[in-house]
């Protein structure tokens, strides 16, 4: 599946990014970058991807740093928000962690091929960018933290390291979408499934 094809929930994915050149762009670089890596990756294979010449890369984004900082901070804003509306819902503990790793899940096996870029490029970004986007991974691990050590007081889970639990499942969560794919034997909400109940059981819910 192409960046272009994941649409969550989306008519035009991407639709944020704006005017239209500098979409096409983004989604280019994203599958450029998926599939090569961003440092293989040069301005003239995401502009040829786009239908563009080298040249118009430059109109919209200085450099390929600055196209992979927009792709990175709207993919964990996304990721993020996705964590909180759950963490925020309605419900136990073990309810709130379930549905918060279900959703997680779901949208790194749904947009696999986004979520690769965002999740392992971060070594690629400049200091300033990378400091940036760590304080949003900084935001996501205080939400499930908050979910397991809540859980912990209210008698729910039984998790002497709250912190590293919390890192443990963040990065279960995140692997999925390192290996998922859209043709393979199990949907986004199988694995959402499957990963949630195997959180509740690794903070021992309702022992």
């Amino acid at each position: 599946m192409s960046t272009a094809q994941e649409t969550d929930g989306e008519n035009t994915p991407w639709a944020e990014v704006t005017p239209e050149a500098a979409r096409r762009l983004l989604v280019a670089a994203v599958d450029a970058f998926a599939e090569r890596g961003y440092h293989a990756t040069t301005t003239r294979d995401i502009a040829s991807r786009a239908g563009m010449s080298p040249a118009a890369l430059y109109i919209h984004y200085k450099t390929k740093e600055e196209l992979l900082h927009r792709i990175s901070r709207i993919g964990h804003d996304r990721a993020l928000a996705v964590l909180e509306a759950a963490a925020g819902s309605e419900g136990t503990a073990a309810e709130r962690l379930d549905a918060a790793v279900r959703s997680f899940v779901q949208w790194h096996a749904e947009r696999h091929t986004t979520a690769r870029v965002v999740q392992y490029e971060l070594d690629a970004l400049g200091p300033e960018h990378r400091a940036e986007i760590i304080e949003l991974r900084r935001r996501s691990d205080a939400v499930v933290r908050r979910i397991i050590g809540e859980g912990v007081a209210a008698g729910e889970f039984d998790v002497p390291d709250v912190p590293g639990t919390a890192l443990a499942v963040l990065s279960l969560c995140i692997d999925v979408a390192r290996w998922f794919n859209a043709q393979g034997s199990r949907t986004p909400d199988e694995v959402g499934d499957l990963y949630a109940g195997l959180v509740l059981r690794m903070v021992a819910a309702g022992r």
